[in-house]
């Protein structure tokens, strides 16, 4: 193979990788957040009855602990709490 080519084709590796770094580090940041997130809700529901405590899985709150992650677990129990009393 000529050695400009596998230059090029390096270079344009380079630069696909570059561009779409930021796209896949934001999933990633995503993914974590969700996982982490989903697991606090199924803590809560599982441990939660003993102190009261009870957040739905549902699509809305998902969404919120998806984006937030725990801080969105935490949003959802202070919202839930100001809005029952």
């Amino acid at each position: 193979m000529n050695t400009a080519a596998v230059v090029i084709v390096v270079l344009l590796l380079i630069g696909f990788l570059s561009i779409l770094r930021k796209p896949l580090k934001l999933a990633f940041k995503l993914l974590f957040n969700t996982i982490g997130g989903f697991i606090a809700l199924i803590f809560i529901n599982f441990f939660g009855a003993i102190f009261g405590i009870s957040l739905g899985v549902n699509w809305v709150n998902a969404l919120v602990v998806g984006v937030f992650g725990l801080p969105g677990v935490a949003l959802l129990l202070i919202l839930q709490w100001l809005l029952n009393v």
